[in-house]
């Protein structure tokens, strides 16, 4: 729109300009000479004269010009534009807007032309120039140009707001929505949008609630269920203990006998007590886990010497002959011993059963930190088992599944080096065999805020 604007009054004006003057030359015929001198010259160029313009008129090189125009330097034939004063020499009116010292002129040449009786109108050679100030034009459209950003800001600034207002009734929902999301990703079910409106972000936050509240159920149910299991594992184990204390007893018994018995009651005498062991220790092993499921596992921590505990996992065991050991001199540590040796004998164990020898336990110290390294030199552990060796009652062949072995030793294992806020990692060596770590800190926090 400025620019059409802007266009409009340039045109309107140089059309005017040009029409005032095309009939200020026809009022000029018949002309007194076809070779006029200075004072012919200065007579047709007053005859053009007006307040706003200045008139130049040139005859093969004369030239003349009454004065020039207020606030503008004088002007001659000189500051005529070279292409212009061409075109006006051929025979063509011509006009062009130009800008002499700052400021925008128009300037308009026509070519008088001579006209004898039975002839074809000639260029006589005589040549007018007007020309005209547009300070007047140029304040006009600046003025139009200052409307035209005052309108467009306001415009782009109520635009902005609208815009703003629309983007916040579409973005808020949409960031709440993004923010319930991560809430419930990170285990936050109770977590809801509030709905506004029954457009389709309404729509979506009451799809969101809806399903936010279903798996809210299901979670509750299944944390239910998951707490009764272990209530019943708990239950049960503590309730076996007294009849189990009893079979042990008359295992013991049985065992002792088993020798002087006849065949095959010695022999069943024998499974008896055996199977009475390893359901004693499976009882024991689920007591050990409700107690860490149920977060009253506790730590008796004692100023040890690292190596002397290894050592005396493996002596109580029998172990020391089946074992080699590197173990760093006086490394101690904050540890619970009791735990300790429940994990070491369990690594060692399962080294001794599974693998093949040598079997090797290392133990390394640093500044924090202490590591004992548990390997032997069988053919380690499939890359599918490596992911599982650590979860309840599970075991890496089929064919153990009815071996002596509950499937809970290596995750009691775990649990017990997390209790120590440390943890117990499993890797193939690259030459062959299982290297289970065991990484504890020297001085690890006690939750009860002192010693045990």
């Amino acid at each position: 729109m400025y620019v059409e604007a802007r266009n409009a009054i340039l045109e309107r004006t140089q059309d005017a300009a040009v029409n005032t003057m095309r009939s200020r030359l026809e009022a000029l015929f018949p002309l007194p000479t076809a070779t006029p001198g200075p004072a012919e010259l200065g007579g047709i160029a007053r005859s053009l004269i007006d307040e706003d313009t200045h008139t130049i008129a040139v005859y093969h090189g004369v030239q003349w010009q009454p004065g020039g125009l207020p606030n503008a330097p004088p002007l001659d034939a000189g500051d005529i534009p070279p292409k212009l004063r061409h075109t006006v020499a051929g025979g063509v009116m011509a006009w062009q807007r130009v800008e002499w010292h700052g400021a925008p002129f128009l300037v308009i040449g026509a070519p008088l032309l001579i006209a004898e009786r039975g002839q074809a109108p000639r260029v006589s050679g005589i040549e007018v120039y007007t020309v005209r100030s547009l300070l007047s034009e140029q304040r006009s459209i600046n003025e139009l140009a200052a409307r035209a950003w005052l309108t467009g800001g306001a415009a782009l600034a109520f635009a902005v707001v609208l815009a703003l207002l629309a983007t916040r009734g579409v973005l808020r929902p949409v960031r709440e929505l993004g923010r319930a999301a991560r809430l419930l990703g990170e285990g936050e079910l109770r977590v809801r949008i509030e709905m506004r409106g029954s457009d389709e972000l309404a729509d979506v936050a009451r799809t969101f609630n809806n399903t936010a509240a279903e798996l809210e159920r299901h979670v509750m149910q299944l944390r239910e269920m998951e707490a009764d299991a272990r209530r019943f594992v708990a239950d049960v184990s503590h309730e076996l203990r007294t009849p189990l204390a009893a079979l042990t007893a008359v295992a013991d018994i049985l065992d002792e006998e088993a020798d002087g018995l006849p065949e095959p009651a010695g022999r069943a005498a024998r499974l008896v007590s055996q199977e009475t062991l390893n359901l004693t220790g499976l009882v024991n092993d689920l007591i050990e886990i409700s107690r860490f499921d149920s977060g009253v596992a506790a730590l008796a921590l004692n100023e040890v010497d690292v190596a002397e505990l290894v050592r005396a996992t493996l002596r109580t065991r029998g172990w020391p002959e089946r074992v080699h050991t590197e173990l760093a001199s006086e490394v101690t540590a904050r540890l619970d011993p009791r735990r300790v040796d429940v994990i070491l004998a369990n690594l060692v164990g399962n080294a001794l059963r599974h693998g093949e020898p040598p079997v090797s336990v290392r133990l390394r110290a640093g500044q924090d930190w202490i590591a004992v390294e548990v390997r032997d030199h069988g053919p380690g552990l499939d890359e599918a088992v490596l992911p599982h060796v650590f979860d309840r009652f599970y075991k890496a062949s089929a064919a153990r599944a009815r071996s002596e072995g509950s499937g809970l030793g290596l995750a009691i294992a775990r649990e017990n080096a997390r209790l120590h806020r440390g943890d117990l990692t499993v890797t193939n060596a690259p030459d062959g065999g299982a290297v289970f770590t065991l990484r504890l800190p020297r001085r690890p926090p006690d939750p009860n805020g002192g010693s045990e």
